[in-house]
């Protein structure tokens, strides 16, 4: 019995020698534990706050985009201000723009929503603006010119034919015709334009998600100082997503230079009189609610366009 106790102490003390190396190897795996744990949580923060810096910045590229786009289009309508012609038709188009642009600044400020399809789109229609706006600043510039020639034209018959009266006269009226085309001008316009969604019956369908083809009704209006004859006449139609609709081999015609993408077109018969036109657009994709543009162009110039919403 004795032996067997001094045994059990003997053991007893043992273990009592191995607990605190345990106990060591335990605390050192607890700091590991720690250790990687401090390290996966670093690393996290990180992330976390290059996502959220990464983010505000492109948020302030937002912002200053969209302030660019509303000062670009302030300096475009104080252009469309500052714009001085006496001409009629160009008048009325160039209120017919500055109306356009007074609608999307109104969009602009109600916005909420911003993104870079957004910004794209408004910088879109603010460029086409500024486009149609130098096409009236050459119309412009070139009806001075025109004037200043016949200035020029009118001092030279007076000159040569002061001696004789029946020639001053046919000089008079020479002039008088020249002066009264600056001021009228020989542009042919657009009026009443309509965009009509019809079925596959040709009858017209009150929502456009239902029509297989769109057509479009205008007036040309009568203008004795233009060119009477066959006309070919160009529509561009461009959807709420603000692409132009066109067909497959995705035609073009020229205007100021350049070569536009047009969606349908037609030949017509122009004889100075008001003259009603329809031209038809097919598209087997279908189409979608919004505002549609419309664009006429006749001899290489915008005749007139519109904004046309469709359900």
């Amino acid at each position: 019995m004795e032996e067997n106790r001094d045994y059990r102490s003997s053991q007893y003390e043992e273990d009592e020698r191995m607990d605190p190396r345990k106990s060591a190897k335990s605390i050192r795996g607890y700091q590991t534990i720690i250790i990687i744990l401090a390290v996966i949580l670093a690393a996290l923060s990180i992330l976390y706050f290059n996502i959220h810096r990464q983010q505000q910045e492109e948020y302030d590229l937002l912002l200053i985009d969209r302030d660019s786009i509303k000062s670009n289009l302030t300096d475009l309508m104080e252009d469309f201000d500052n714009l001085q012609i006496s001409n009629d038709s160009i008048s009325q188009s160039l209120g017919i723009e500055r109306n356009r642009a007074d609608s999307l600044m109104e969009r602009l400020k109600k916005e909420r929503s911003w993104s870079y399809a957004k910004i794209k789109k408004y910088e879109k229609e603010i460029g086409t603006m500024r486009t149609i706006m130098r096409g009236y600043l050459r119309q412009i510039d070139s009806l001075n010119t025109l004037n200043k020639n016949l200035i020029k034209e009118n001092v030279s018959y007076r000159k040569e034919i002061s001696s004789a009266n029946l020639r001053a006269e046919v000089a008079e009226e020479k002039a008088s015709e020249y002066a009264n085309k600056v001021r009228q001008g020989a542009v042919i316009l657009a009026r009443g334009i309509r965009l009509i969604p019809l079925n596959a019956r040709d009858s017209q369908v009150s929502r456009v998600k239902n029509a297989s083809r769109l057509r479009v009704d205008f007036t040309l209006a009568a203008n004795n100082l233009a060119e009477p004859g066959e006309r070919v006449v160009y529509v561009r139609i461009t959807s709420p997503d603000g692409y132009v609709q066109s067909n497959a081999a995705a035609a073009t015609f020229e205007f100021e230079g350049e070569r536009l993408t047009y969606t349908a077109s037609r030949e017509v018969d122009y004889q100075n009189k008001d003259l009603d036109v329809g031209v038809y657009y097919n598209d087997g994709a279908g189409f979608t609610a919004g505002t549609y543009c419309v664009e006429i162009y006749v001899d290489g110039r915008l005749a007139g366009q519109n904004d046309i919403a469709l359900r």
